[in-house]
């Protein structure tokens, strides 16, 4: 699914934000038309315009155009998009989607040896910031659940507060999921200032990969990092803000998973849920994979324990980004379809699959590295054989 195309831009001086329409005589303001039609390019009633057309000259319509862009048939009725000088057009929040985020910054204290998308150190902070100070204002009042992403949110300062009463003020039914890593809540300042404002909807999902520190700080490239981990989350739930711990599985983690089990439910009984996540195939992973890659049917056994165990203590547990046909039966009911809708795909042997409903299936890039073991499951036929 394309979330980004480019086309030539116009006269563009800053990002516009807006939604989307392809009606001509939609008299609503902060709206962005399509139009492959040349005899709507003279309306200012819209913050810009889109067409596909190809434009010789432009002096005469409309300036805030972006012509020849290759598809624009992805983009639905109302979806929200941000209009860039250099004729990029991102996707900034779908509206036939549950699964809408926003990337606070590319920046990361970490460097994770699996991370899908690696950091980079840019300066993004207050252009991402004006985007979403535009974009949430547009996103409709019945969103369910936004994410916020990153790098790591909180690097970005007093900006991480303000896109958090921004979401409040405007969307204040929205679930809020955000990916930290946890380690700038070890400063209890950090913590207690979120804590002033409304976290009733906020969950923060916090990467844990093991009982020992020396392995949790091996993975995520970071010297401290468990201990300051640790501390986070322990700060925000002293606050009472809901933390969910996410442990991904591969070479690194699965040695000690039952233990790690066994010190959230020591150590960590108050977290709100524990997520096991399959590895995904695409940023560092690819270029780490003699380190990460084991078949999740190896490690079936020591999921089933851990996930268990953690189950039967009463703490909310799931299973993240594993195909069913991997998973034990005794525990497929932590199953999850977690796998963004953009991103999930499944192998052409699983659309004969009895399950494939109930199944989390792939992300598109773990098409070429994936278990040996998938196996389809059929309707048992009975036959008499007396």
């Amino acid at each position: 699914m394309l979330l980004k195309v480019k086309g030539k831009a116009v006269s563009i001086d800053e990002t516009i934000v807006g939604k989307v329409t392809r009606d001509p005589n939609n008299f609503e303001k902060d709206y962005i038309l399509i139009s492959n039609n040349s005899s709507d390019f003279n309306s200012n009633r819209f913050k810009s315009i889109l067409t596909e057309l190809k434009i010789e000259d432009s002096s005469s319509y409309y300036s805030n155009i972006i012509h020849s862009i290759p598809t624009l048939e992805y983009i639905s009725e109302g979806d929200i998009v941000a209009v860039n000088c250099d004729g990029v057009i991102n996707t900034l929040y779908r509206i036939d989607s549950y699964q809408n985020s926003i990337l606070a910054t590319e920046r990361c204290n970490s460097n994770c040896l699996m991370c899908s998308q690696p950091p980079k150190d840019r300066d993004d902070v207050e252009y991402l910031f004006n985007v979403y100070k535009q974009m949430i204002p547009l996103v409709p009042k019945d969103c369910l659940e936004l994410g916020i992403s990153g790098g790591e949110p909180t690097l970005i300062g007093d900006y991480f507060f303000d896109l958090i009463e921004l979401i409040n003020e405007h969307l204040p039914q929205t679930e809020v999921h955000i990916l930290s890593n946890g380690r700038t809540f070890a400063w209890n300042e950090l913590a207690e200032r979120l804590s002033k404002l409304d976290t009733s909807r906020i969950m923060i999902g916090i990467p844990l990969y093991s009982d020992f520190y020396q392995i949790h700080d091996y993975i995520v490239q970071a010297e401290n990092a468990f201990y300051q981990t640790i501390l986070g989350i322990h700060n925000l739930s002293r606050y009472n803000i809901r933390v969910e711990i996410r442990i991904v599985l591969h070479k690194q983690s699965i040695g000690r998973l039952e233990q790690l089990s066994n010190y959230i439910y020591k150590n960590l009984p108050f977290v709100s849920h524990v997520a096991f996540m399959g590895l995904e195939n695409i940023g560092y992973t690819p270029h780490n994979i003699d380190k990460l890659w084991i078949d999740p049917y190896d490690y079936k056994d020591t999921l089933e324990k851990s996930v268990r165990f953690l189950g039967e203590k009463g703490i909310t547990t799931s299973i993240y980004n594993t195909p069913l046909c991997l998973i034990p039966e005794s525990i497929w009911e932590y199953n999850r379809k977690s796998i963004s809708d953009w991103k999930n795909e499944y192998l052409d042997e699983c659309k004969v699959c009895t399950k494939l409903d109930e199944c989390g299936g792939f992300f598109r890039w773990n098409l070429k590295k994936h278990s040996d073991y998938i196996k389809p499951f059929r309707e048992v036929e009975y036959k008499n054989t007396f």
